[in-house]
């Protein structure tokens, strides 16, 4: 990562948000440029056992959910306190990405 003292996280605006909420959106925007950056390079052998290939499909799926997650508060259509079930389903995948969290070299 170039210059990690600056995280340009693409899913959040200039306006206030808290900090639990920049916490998921810092490190789902880890994640997504570790996707969409550098696992392409093919550095990584994701093929080597069978716990980076578990890593890899989690990843995947991660950053999938991410994604449609991310769009669905973009469009106004989910809010991250307020939609009951939420948070709690937001605390359960940062958790899930933390356990990965050895995966996102290259």
């Amino acid at each position: 990562m170039h210059n990690p003292q600056i995280l340009q996280i693409n899913t959040i605006n200039a306006d206030w948000c808290d900090k639990d909420i920049v916490m998921l959106h810092a490190c789902f925007q880890l994640l997504t440029d570790f996707v969409e950056k550098e696992i392409s390079q093919g550095i990584v052998d994701w093929e080597q056992d069978e716990n980076t290939q578990k890593a890899r499909i989690e990843i995947n799926d991660l950053y999938v959910w991410w994604k449609q997650r991310a769009n669905k508060e973009a469009t106004g259509m989910l809010d991250p306190i307020w939609k009951k079930g939420q948070y709690e389903n937001d605390n359960d995948m940062l958790v899930r990405l933390i356990k990965i969290r050895q995966y996102l070299w290259t």
